[in-house]
């Protein structure tokens, strides 16, 4: 007890001196504003060159919402911060993205998918669907729009095409020598998009094409040619790979036209094409079958099978092939069914041995395996009927898939070929040219393996419809996904030239349009 009352006149004095204590609590002060500065670059005069990606191309179409949420323009909002001027856009006319041409609707141009509307997810009896949006188009490409424009981005464009006279021209429309979004826009019947953009005295670029040298190819189930090898683009069918020597000449001359003035910029190399949803949501085996059907299925093959097996044992007899080689495609091209619901598709492969010589009913069909990549657009095909009078003629089953519906292990690798080609020469060329540099590639690597995390907890991700990152087209990304890619610009941006940007906020933009 006498402890605790020798305590109290210091509990006193502590008690005075907390009463006594009247000292105004003061409020944090506010942080200094950012001073946002561009380093060594100068964002006065900002030019993007490039195609879909470029433009805002999302959901199979081109509108003004998408082209508000591209990159180009994300990326013009934040230089202005740091002294950016204005970014012109040349915007569709509406939000449905849909045209004509001469006042024709969906017309099918070289240089651009089917100008129709965009597409949305529509709820049938089988599930959402993506859907072309109803609903009348009011863009008239012919109605020129007037310039110059920032957003040099050309849907549909390959790397080549941004140097060619013409590509812009009414003439070229009737013919399918020009592009209808190129068309809008071109300063003259026989300017260039690479002219028109260089003629605008940037002091700032981006530079982001190729793509479509490869996509093409890819998306059609590589039913184009690989053109390596051959170096005159004037032989080129739409869906071929362009020669990588063809591309790396193509993009110095866009490189060295857009720096010419002095101008600083950010290049981006290619993603993986096959890395996006359009080829990773099929699966090689989506088709669902019964007992019955599938011992049908087995009888009617019996033939194909048996077919097959003796005439690559006839070739090994000949000595035209091993017996080992003959064992594995025979192994390959065995078709067989049972019940359940992943039984393979049946395709059309024109690598298999070509054995029509020997038997014309023996094409080059087998069934598709997990090494394979179905074309997004298959899923809507794969079921239906060849021959609507006749209910055995399934596609992917009783008839096979013809090429454009996938990518075989031989056409991936052609791709892949093409794209490290054309990779190491962006890389190259951004040292060259001294530029920044932005790997799209490994970041679409990222989003596809293990996503993007969001400050609200959520996960961006490549997954087709419900992942955030690519919009319903399965190509091109959703406005949330272009902004990652903006962060990507932005990082490289201020690591090359001392800037200090902000980065885009990813939620502040939608990863699926409702409606």
């Amino acid at each position: 007890m006498k402890k605790f009352y020798a305590l109290l006149p210091f509990l006193g004095l502590f008690l005075i001196a907390c009463q006594d204590d009247d000292t105004p609590i003061e409020p944090d002060p506010m942080p200094d504003p950012i001073e946002y500065t561009s380093g060594s670059a100068d964002f006065t005069k900002y030019v993007a060159v490039g195609n879909s990606l470029t433009a805002g191309f999302s959901d199979n179409a081109l509108f003004r919402a998408g082209q508000e949420a591209s990159f180009p323009n994300m990326l013009a909002t934040n230089f202005a911060l740091a002294g950016g001027g204005a970014f012109e856009i040349p915007f569709m006319a509406d939000n449905l993205g849909g045209a004509t041409i001469n006042g024709v609707r969906d017309a099918n141009m070289d240089g651009a998918d089917d100008i129709g509307n965009r597409l949305i997810l529509v709820f049938t009896a089988d599930g959402p669907a993506p859907t072309p949006k109803a609903g009348e188009g009011s863009t008239e490409i012919t109605n020129k729009l007037s310039g110059p424009f920032n957003n040099m981005g050309i849907p549909g464009a390959k790397s080549y095409e941004l140097l060619a006279p013409g590509y812009g021209s009414l003439a070229g429309l009737a013919v399918g020598a020009a592009n209808p979004y190129y068309v809008r826009i071109s300063s003259a019947e026989d300017a260039t998009v690479i002219g028109d953009a260089a003629a605008q005295g940037a002091t700032f670029f981006s530079s982001w094409i190729g793509a479509n040298d490869i996509l093409l190819y890819a998306t059609n189930g590589g039913s184009g040619t690989d053109r390596t090898g051959n170096p005159n683009p004037a032989s080129y069918s739409r869906n071929d790979i362009t020669d990588p020597t063809v591309f790396a000449g193509s993009l110095n001359g866009i490189l060295g036209a857009m720096t010419a003035g002095g101008a600083k910029g950010v290049i981006a190399n290619i993603p993986n094409v096959t890395d996006i949803p359009y080829f990773t949501t099929v699966p090689h085996n989506p088709v669902p079958l019964d007992e019955a059907t599938a011992t049908l299925l087995n009888g009617s093959y019996a033939a194909y099978n048996a077919g097959v097996a003796g005439a690559l044992n006839f070739l090994v007899g000949m000595s035209a092939i091993s017996q080992e080689d003959a064992d594995l495609e025979i192994a390959k091209r065995t078709i067989s069914f049972a019940a359940g619901d992943t039984n393979a598709a049946v395709l059309l492969d024109e690598d298999l041995t070509d054995l029509t010589g020997i038997n014309s009913a023996l094409v080059n069909m087998r069934q598709a395996t997990a090494e394979d990549l179905m074309v997004l657009t298959s899923r809507s095909f794969i079921g239906t009927l060849a021959n609507p009078l006749d209910p055995t003629s399934i596609n992917g089953v009783a008839v096979p898939l013809e090429d454009k519906w996938v990518l075989t292990p031989e056409e991936q690798t052609a791709i892949n070929n093409a794209l490290t080609a054309y990779n190491a020469t962006i890389e190259a060329l951004a040292t060259q040219f001294d530029l920044a540099f932005v790997d799209a590639n490994a970041l679409l690597g990222v989003l596809k393996t293990q996503g993007f995390p969001m400050a609200d907890g959520s996960t961006v991700t490549s997954t087709f419809g419900t992942g955030g990152g690519f919009s319903l087209d399965g190509v091109h990304p959703a406005p949330r996904g272009y902004a990652i890619l903006a962060n990507a610009f932005i990082k490289a941006i201020n690591e090359k030239y001392g800037s200090n940007l902000p980065d885009v906020n990813p939620l502040n933009y939608t990863g699926l349009y409702i409606e």
